[in-house]
């Protein structure tokens, strides 16, 4: 576990990058995604007139990949609102009174409260666990430093002085 330790990462989306996703309007996607539509149309249009004006032999890989795009572009359209309110009936969040659906404003509201929230106490729990994990460290240093007993054997000279001054 990386608790305390600081390759530990915040299991969380930011609090302010669910801040930013709770000022998202729905209308301001509706006009996107028309506006995608309408370039999907295009491109749609563009693709054809070059398969058509162009010789078998040098139709593929444009062709192949173009329709794989073309694919994945109609299957996007309004992804993402279907999924956000799949992830508000999860979650069980209920629109405002008055209002028809849950806007992106309450739902990732209360998501960002409650990941600033957690991110306090997440920063308080680590600083806990490092503050521990400190203290395990200095003990088992401690212990280690006691058991390590040194004696200091005096040095047994064995130089031309010792040799001599046994001799006297």
């Amino acid at each position: 576990m990386d608790a305390g330790r600081e390759t530990c990462v915040y299991p969380l989306p930011e609090p302010h990058d669910l801040f930013q996703a709770s000022q998202l309007k729905f209308e301001d996607f509706q006009k996107d995604l028309a506006r995608l539509r309408k370039d999907l149309r295009a491109c749609i249009s563009e693709v054809e007139k070059v398969c058509k004006i162009s010789d078998e032999e040098n139709l593929e890989p444009f062709k192949e990949k173009m329709d794989d795009f073309l694919k994945q572009g109609k299957l996007c359209d309004n992804w993402c609102i279907f999924r956000f309110l799949e992830l508000t009936v999860f979650f069980s969040v209920k629109a405002k009174s008055g209002e028809k659906e849950v806007s992106p404003n309450v739902f990732f509201s209360i998501w960002h409260e409650f990941s600033s929230d957690f991110k306090d106490q997440w920063k308080k729990e680590n600083k806990t666990i490092l503050k521990e994990r400190l203290k395990a460290a200095e003990e088992s240093f401690r212990q280690a430093k006691e058991k390590a007993s040194y004696s200091v054997k005096p040095k047994q000279s064995s130089g031309i002085k010792a040799k001599l001054g046994m001799k006297i």
